[in-house]
């Protein structure tokens, strides 16, 4: 059964986050707003984590997962970045993109594209999102809320909790959130490609 928190949207409760953030250390599985939709989180350690969001969303080992992190330093623990790479993320960021790069030993294995040994990073700009990442003090595993055969992602907290309060540990409402997910950028070979149009402006890779 998982636990509802209702959460300001730009002075989220210290004590709600320290609470979610306390399922997650615990291995739990969370859904919380981010500034494109609604994402299915975990630890970035939790195996199980991992297998229950496979089930939730039917995804197969080709999926990318991405790594939702507080900023840019801590993006760049689990990627390598080249400084031209470097410096068309960095004017991006905060935002709603995914970028899709090389991972570092940091990153566990079973999270990894199987042939190009890559993963999704992000950082949101988003209040709750960002106040969840300052208390877990590591990137949160990550993927949009989306369920099989479904257009677009879910976008009301209270309606998760309705439909998958059995598969989930925690869910964060602080207001609708937004159906269109991030918009994924591809830079594993150095040059910008466009994986998914979403709800960051391509045109700055253009």
């Amino acid at each position: 059964m998982a636990k509802y928190f209702d959460v300001h949207p730009r002075n989220p409760q210290p004590r709600a986050i320290a609470q979610v953030v306390e399922i997650l250390r615990a291995g739990g599985l969370i859904a919380y707003p981010t500034d494109s939709c609604f994402a299915l989180g975990s630890q970035l350690g939790n195996r199980e984590g991992i297998d229950r969001i496979r089930s939730i969303r039917h995804l197969d080992d080709r999926h990318h997962f991405t790594l939702v992190c507080q900023d840019f330093a801590q993006l760049g623990q689990f990627v390598h970045i080249n400084n031209s790479v470097f410096r068309a993320i960095k004017a991006a960021t905060p935002g709603s993109y995914t970028f899709i790069l090389p991972a570092t030993k940091e990153v566990p294995r079973r999270l990894l594209h199987p042939k190009k040994k890559t993963v999704g990073v992000r950082i949101p700009d988003h209040t709750v999102a960002q106040a969840l990442l300052a208390e877990l003090n590591e990137p949160l595993l990550s993927s949009t809320l989306l369920l099989p055969d479904a257009e677009e992602p879910l976008t009301q907290g209270w309606e998760i909790k309705d439909r998958l309060e059995h598969v989930l540990d925690a869910v964060i409402d602080s207001g609708e959130c937004g159906t269109e997910p991030t918009t994924v950028v591809d830079f594993s070979s150095d040059e910008a490609e466009i994986v998914r149009v979403g709800a960051g402006d391509v045109a700055r890779f253009g």
